[in-house]
């Protein structure tokens, strides 16, 4: 269980996050969505380490973390997906696997591996972590480092952000064989109905306050609704 508890964090005098309590529960599937500069990405960086709550606690299976590095809670079994995955020169898909995981692994296991963020073509492992990658292949070769490090806790920060349809729906398949599969905690941050769809819950977060907690069926049609208030008002 991943437990946050009063946790707030401002930035120039202005509040990104204010006061924020959740529980999240193993085997769960949990979208955080909400309008842009709600604090989704920063929620997510906290709860991995990459920034520090200005006040609150994050209890971790019984284990107060607020404290700790990126690194130590990745030793616990955090693990986090960036919006924009990093480019590494000179390193090859398979080099990278083989760091994700820690030990060495055949190139059978690497395949494997990507096999389940749906690439099939063992020639990905002899190429470079680099521009010459799309933006959907880099995305997904994120998540299988992720993946494979079968952590408890994976945070996805905006899976969709910067590609192509086609590979949003292939990544769409991804999520919906880790909802069916993992026993641990899926947290994404996502405005994308077809990742709502695959959610347990949904977590609405606006002005850097949780707003309202439910599963999909209720929350969808409520988030659907919002929108088209918000729009209205800002068409006044």
């Amino acid at each position: 269980m991943l437990e946050l508890k009063d946790i707030c964090f401002e930035r120039e005098h202005k509040k990104i996050l204010d006061h924020i309590n959740l529980i999240l529960d193993q085997k769960k599937f949990y979208v955080i969505t909400g309008p842009n500069g709600s604090g989704k990405s920063t929620l997510a960086k906290i709860i991995m380490g990459i920034e520090k709550p200005d006040s609150g606690q994050i209890i971790f299976n019984g284990k107060d973390i607020t404290n700790l590095s990126v690194d130590e809670r990745a030793r616990l079994g955090i693990g986090f997906a960036f919006q924009q995955p990093v480019h590494f020169k000179g390193i090859t898909v398979y080099d990278l696997l083989k760091l994700s995981v820690g030990f060495d692994i055949s190139t059978e296991d690497a395949f494997q591996i990507l096999n389940k963020v749906g690439i099939t073509s063992r020639d990905y492992l002899k190429r470079e972590v680099n521009r010459s990658l799309s933006g959907g292949e880099l995305k997904r070769i994120e998540i299988a480092t992720v993946l494979a490090r079968n952590p408890l806790v994976t945070i996805f920060d905006e899976p969709e952000a910067g590609i192509d349809l086609w590979s949003f729906q292939s990544l769409t398949e991804v999520f919906r064989e880790i909802e069916s599969t993992s026993n641990g905690i899926t947290l994404v941050i996502s405005h994308q109905e077809r990742i709502l769809n695959i959610a347990d819950e949904i977590i609405l977060l606006e002005k850097g306050k949780i707003t309202k907690i439910g599963d999909r069926s209720e929350m969808i049609d409520t988030i659907f609704h919002h929108e088209i208030d918000m729009e209205e008002d800002n068409n006044e």
